[in-house]
């Protein structure tokens, strides 16, 4: 039985708290077997008792079952009416951008994932969108490089990979002011750290391979919303262009998503551990996290996230490539691998990896040295990966 206030009304639609949320919202016992967990609907299509009378679904292109509760689950995990699911995280980005016209503006942040630096400048700049990437600190400076043209405000926050904390309240208020959306990527910090819609925000973007995933096993991206004309537009876009998630991963996420907040709280208690052991080793120069009090943005992480998340990023003294290099081939615990957000602790090095898309003159002008390395704090135990982290220091 639903769990309910005794008036029969199904989970997803009482004011729950987010851990109940992530189990039971958008899923109900299935109707011909009582099945707790939602089916996997392995089918490409439906039947139809008459041309256009069927029972909610028509082709698997354009939706699911399983899917259908992917959506519902992962909009009131982000406090929307409405969740679209895409086949990966860039999938979800482009959608966005397929929005625009030739002509018309966006205002982005300097720091973000190469994949979005490179979809935009690469695949959507030729076809006469323009695009300014900017420090988005900087209120006066992101009012500044707003034109006429602007209809889009990208925000990354926390930023990957120099973990930047942006204010998106205000960043909203400034936007719309200005006749923008404002979308904001929120994979580094999870819907249950951060809720950008609550905080003024247009659309909340996700790579779902990432936290909302959580066990490196599925690719996939989401877009949350409680604008019906931008969920439309999405799901027109699904549907035409055709960048649905397949029926076995929407199960593989639904499953993951009901320990999102079990996990995330792991996640942030490790990465402070691991954040303060660097800041205290005598090899390491620099270390980003916001929850250091002196962080730019940690009074904003303090405001508007509920933790600082399990992401950590440093440079070493010997701030050489080889250097890095070494320390990560050293490392035991920490896999070296790209991605990010699964239970395993994983390291990485951006500017060869996950950001060398971006040319290295723009990386620098943002501070994404080549020797920065970036950690992905899993869910071990806290002594193993400071022991870990440890080793491969001292044998540089």
């Amino acid at each position: 039985m639903r769990p309910s206030h005794g008036d029969g009304a199904p989970a997803d639609t009482l004011d729950l708290g987010f851990g109940t949320r992530a189990v039971h919202a958008g899923q109900h016992p299935d109707p011909s077997t009582g099945a707790i967990m939602t089916p996997v609907y392995l089918t490409s299509t439906y039947v139809q008792d008459a041309p256009g009378d069927h029972l909610g679904y028509e082709y698997a292109r354009v939706s699911n079952p399983t899917r259908t509760a992917l959506e519902a689950n992962l909009a009131a995990l982000e406090g929307a009416t409405q969740g679209i699911c895409f086949s990966s995280g860039v999938a979800a980005t482009d959608a966005i951008l397929r929005t625009l016209r030739p002509g018309d503006h966006v205002v982005a942040t300097d720091d973000l994932y190469g994949g979005t630096y490179r979809l935009m400048r690469q695949v959507f700049e030729p076809f006469g969108i323009g695009f300014t990437f900017i420090d988005l600190a900087d209120l006066d400076a992101v009012a500044a490089a707003f034109t006429p043209e602007t209809k889009l405000l990208w925000v990354e926050t926390p930023t990957n990979p120099l973990l930047k904390v942006f204010d998106v309240a205000a960043l909203s208020d400034l936007a719309h002011d200005r006749g923008a959306a404002v979308a904001v990527d929120n994979t580094f910090a999870s819907p249950y750290l951060q809720q950008p819609l609550a905080l003024g925000a247009d659309l909340a973007v996700h790579s779902t391979t990432k936290y909302i995933g959580g066990h490196s096993d599925v690719v996939g991206g989401a877009v949350m919303t409680s604008d019906d004309a931008w969920a439309e537009k999405l799901r027109f876009l699904v549907k035409c262009a055709g960048a649905a998630p397949g029926p076995l991963d929407c199960f593989l996420l639904l499953r993951a998503t009901k320990t999102l907040h079990l996990r995330m709280e792991r996640h942030c208690t490790n990465a402070a551990a691991v954040a303060r052991f660097l800041r205290d080793h005598p090899k390491v120069a620099d270390v980003r996290w916001p929850g250091f009090e002196d962080h730019p943005g940690h009074a904003i992480a303090k405001k508007q996230m509920r933790d600082f998340g399990g992401m950590v990023s440093f440079v070493l003294k010997d701030d050489r490539v080889e250097t890095a290099v070494r320390l990560m081939q050293n490392l035991q615990v920490f896999s070296l691998a790209e991605s990010l957000g699964g239970v395993e602790s994983l390291v990485s090095h951006p500017a060869t990896m996950t950001h060398a898309s971006i040319p290295a003159e723009a990386r620098r002008a943002t501070g994404l040295t080549d020797s920065l390395v970036r950690l992905s704090v899993g869910v071990e135990d806290e002594v193993d990966l400071l022991a870990d982290l440890e080793q491969a220091l001292d044998s540089l």
